[in-house]
């Protein structure tokens, strides 16, 4: 542990300090506020985490379109937010949210929905509560 005092303000004081990476982003893992289920894993920026704070709405920068999104906003699955959290070192979010629907894009309630197995090549993958909750195409297109 190190005796500096900016990791002690970091790791003990009581401002919000995150520590965004080379991209500006902060990875954030949203949860089930109720089952503590783990939803899915998504990025925030700075603006993002801004409107999440204020908004009480899961605000999330995607890597792929390079873009903010608020979730729910094209699918009307939004996660309202009960708790969020920072790791020790503030470069990890954890938000416990209400989720309406599905969290994940491909309409299952959660984006974890295949598990890894054993297998003779190493592992595969099997699912697991994969049960789609809406079409995806139906509500984002081809």
């Amino acid at each position: 542990m190190s005796n500096s005092p900016e990791i002690h303000d970091i790791e003990e004081g009581l401002a919000l300090r995150p520590k965004f990476d080379a991209s500006g982003l902060v990875t954030c893992v949203a949860t089930d506020a109720v089952t503590g289920e783990v939803l899915m894993v998504a990025h925030m920026n700075d603006e993002a985490l801004r409107r999440t704070i204020s908004s009480g709405q899961a605000w999330y920068f995607s890597r792929s379109r390079q873009a903010l999104w608020r979730k729910g906003e094209s699918s009307g699955n939004i996660q309202r937010v009960v708790e969020m959290r920072l790791d020790c070192d503030q470069d990890a979010i954890w938000i416990r949210v209400e989720q309406t629907g599905a969290a994940c894009h491909t309409g299952r309630r959660s984006c974890f929905y295949r598990a890894v197995a054993p297998a003779e090549d190493g592992a595969q993958l099997r699912f697991v509560d994969a049960e789609r909750l809406f079409d995806p195409k139906a509500v984002y297109g081809e």
